[in-house]
């Protein structure tokens, strides 16, 4: 059982690795701190691929070196002992004599998987794992989902009415735009899950009937790379998406189709298009996908069981008629109420 000081110190590295959601890729969130006689004396995280790791700017953050060697280091993550665009972090910490390192979770990852542990331990370093670990798996979902499973950690999103559709029926010739269900706050919640995600997709009806432009406004960011599905590759060259800056791909069966700037994949009629993305994203090295869908696109990912995760808006209106959303089955893992709807968060129990 792990002790409740280092149960203490986990979260506090759990919450320095959040700062860095969505900057990271394709690195992990990583927070670590230095505790010296029960107190931190220093701490950091990593910021963003390329730059110092958490357990070094954690040990540079501390003032007085000479008493790393009787302090204890924490972190959600295994310690790198390999070279990449950094130096190993276990062999800055073995240099600098720091003899006791707890951590959350083992890094499943190729480069890593158990390597720094074992290069802590033979150079005689105590090394305790496994504190908080469905927190620190959990954190970093979409680095283990990519790692273990080849593919991204798929999270599907949408808003329903209180009686359960996507959409009210609309008369011929409505102005294109969205039927909004949710309220501001909400709108701003969704900026800041898409700054988190590296692509996002949708399907060709949501861009003719709703015309989004599938990128971060209310929040500070970076934009996900913007995905369509559109087996025909019709599309409006008007359309919001392709008047903004960033990258779009069309999935598409018509090779033929002009698509103007966009990158083209052509997918095969005889496989499932939702397998076909999620191994081209893979391929790729991308490690996320938030799917902002119709109830045609939502379902697909849904019936092929291509989904961690569903983020599901339902509001307090009815529409009594509509476009029907779709029905997935999980596990509740939270609840949050807004003014103008409740936000369930839904676990794919068999993915």
């Amino acid at each position: 059982m792990p002790e409740n000081g280092d149960i203490k110190f986990i979260k506090r590295c759990l919450e320095l690795a959040g700062k860095a959601e969505g900057q990271t890729y394709p690195n992990p969130m990583v927070g670590s701190v230095i505790v010296h006689n029960g107190l931190i004396i220093g701490e950091g995280y990593h910021l963003k691929a390329g730059n110092p790791h958490a357990e070094v700017n954690a040990i540079n953050s501390v003032a007085d070196k000479g008493i790393l060697k009787s302090s204890i280091l924490y972190v959600n993550l295994e310690p790198c002992s390999h070279f990449g665009k950094t130096p190993p972090c276990t062999d800055l910490i073995i240099s600098r004599g720091i003899r006791k390192i707890v951590l959350g979770t083992v890094d499943t990852s190729e480069k890593v998987s158990g390597k720094g542990i074992a290069r802590l331990k033979n150079a005689g370093c105590e090394v305790i794992t496994g504190v908080l670990e469905k927190e620190c798996r959990r954190l970093n979902r979409r680095f283990f989902n990519f790692h273990e499973k080849k593919r991204p950690y798929i999270t599907l999103k949408w808003a329903q009415s209180a009686d359960g559709y996507l959409d009210s029926k609309r008369p011929d010739g409505d102005e294109i735009g969205p039927n909004w269900i949710t309220g501001k706050p909400e709108r701003v919640l969704v900026h800041k899950w898409r700054s988190f995600e590296q692509t996002i997709l949708t399907g060709a009806g949501t861009i003719r009937k709703d015309n989004p432009q599938l990128n971060v406004r209310e929040w500070t960011g970076n934009d996900p790379v913007r995905l369509i599905l559109s087996y025909s590759g019709s599309l409006d060259k008007k359309s919001a998406i392709f008047k903004i800056n960033g990258t779009n791909i069309v999935f598409l069966r018509n090779s033929d189709t002009d698509i103007g700037k966009a990158i083209k994949v052509v997918l095969n009629v005889n496989e499932s298009s939702a397998r076909q993305i999620a191994d081209y994203l893979f391929n790729i090295g991308i490690q996320s996908l938030l799917v902002e869908g119709g109830a045609k696109v939502l379902t697909h990912f849904i019936l092929t069981g291509l989904w961690d995760e569903a983020r599901i808006f339902t509001g307090n209106a009815f529409f009594k008629k509509g476009i029907k959303a779709p029905g997935i089955n999980g596990t509740v893992f939270t609840k949050s109420k807004f003014s103008r709807s409740m936000l369930q968060i839904i676990l794919n129990s068999g993915s």
